[in-house]
């Protein structure tokens, strides 16, 4: 597959960007936050809204016959959905599975009982669990008509709240399924397409292709299209709009190590000066404040578990970085994480 975005060069001012609309909702500006399975959940969705930036946020993602089993056994919603019937809207939701049935009934208590913004259904996770055990994600894009049957239960159980689809471009690199999926996905009534650049065979390998992102919009006659993979900077969402005929952008994995990358990607798109990073102190204050909101929910235990991988994110790119994962991913209690963190990322000295 061809690279996808251009060398880096100065940013430039994007009049032509436009809000984004999915069906109703109006994603201003039109960037995204991609839903990642162990991370997008609610203490990482209010770091990132207290930066600003970002047009849509997304839940976890949740499987539908998992969520109706939870619910039947232990009469509550499962974890991914903690916080999400009172947090600051637009909200997606993304929900997985391959029974139109399960999808169409949790889509439904979603959409009008706990009134999300979107319903999200993912076609594009190429992890083994969910692909060759769950026989969902990304390996339904084999099957095209497959697709549009799931998309179409969905959007009739959750009118009139949106229904969108995130996909890959197929299975493999020499069956190239994603035209196909996206004309079934609109077909069955989705309000938006996400399309990640790579297959599901690639996983995270390689670049994503924008090329073939960009050759989907010849086969969406209405719903707008928004691109994922490889966005790294506020230069990479700009070039994105600026090259390609993509409607929104979705930001996945860099978001995990900034949070603050939606915040520096809108001023980019608005044509203001984009602000800087976070000093060292900033950034130790952000990953202890993040803490506690995990903290707050899950307790000790559980939280301290959580937050080391989110800790490992917050060190990409410092100084010591590895032995920071090192240590960080064996602490067993809020003591110890924060001697870690004053370890690495050391308060700075007050001048007088």
């Amino acid at each position: 597959m061809s690279s996808s975005l251009a060398p880096p060069e100065p940013l430039e001012r994007l009049p032509g960007v436009q809000p984004l609309w999915i069906g109703p909702l109006r994603v201003e500006p039109p960037l995204l936050q991609a839903p990642m399975a162990g991370f997008t959940n609610y203490a990482y969705r209010q770091v990132v809204r207290q930066f600003g930036g970002v047009g849509l946020q997304a839940t976890e993602m949740v499987h539908a016959r998992g969520y109706l089993e939870h619910l039947s056994r232990r009469g509550e919603v499962p974890d991914r959905l903690w916080g999400v019937r009172h947090e600051p809207r637009p909200l997606a939701v993304q929900i997985w599975d391959n029974d139109p049935v399960a999808m169409a009934e949790v889509a439904a208590q979603l959409a009008h009982q706990f009134r999300v913004s979107v319903v999200d259904i993912n076609f594009g996770c190429p992890v083994k669990k969910v692909t060759e055990k769950a026989h969902s994600g990304s390996w339904l894009l084999r099957w095209p008509d497959r697709v549009g049957r799931i998309v179409e239960a969905v959007v009739r159980a959750c009118r009139p709240v949106p229904v969108t689809a995130k996909i890959r471009l197929g299975c493999t690199r020499d069956r190239i399924t994603a035209p196909e999926v996206a004309q079934a996905v609109e077909q069955a009534g989705a309000a938006a397409l996400t399309v990640h650049g790579r297959t599901a065979q690639d996983y995270f390998r390689g670049q994503a292709d924008w090329e073939q992102i960009a050759r989907l919009k010849q086969h969406l006659k209405k719903i707008p299209l928004i691109g994922n993979g490889d966005i790294r900077t506020p230069q990479d969402v700009v070039r994105a709009f600026r090259l390609y005929p993509v409607d929104g952008v979705m930001i996945a994995r860099a978001a995990l190590a900034r949070p603050w990358l939606f915040r520096q990607a809108a001023a980019a798109l608005r044509g203001e000066p984009v602000p800087l990073d976070p000093t060292p102190e900033e950034e130790r204050r952000l990953l202890l404040h993040h803490f506690q909101l995990v903290l707050r929910r899950f307790g000790p235990h559980r939280g301290v578990i959580l937050m080391r991988k989110f800790a490992c994110c917050y060190a990409q790119g410092r100084p010591g970085a590895r032995l920071f994962r090192t240590h960080v991913a064996g602490i067993q209690s809020s003591e110890e994480f924060y001697r870690v963190v004053e370890d690495y990322f050391p308060r700075t000295p007050r001048s007088d």
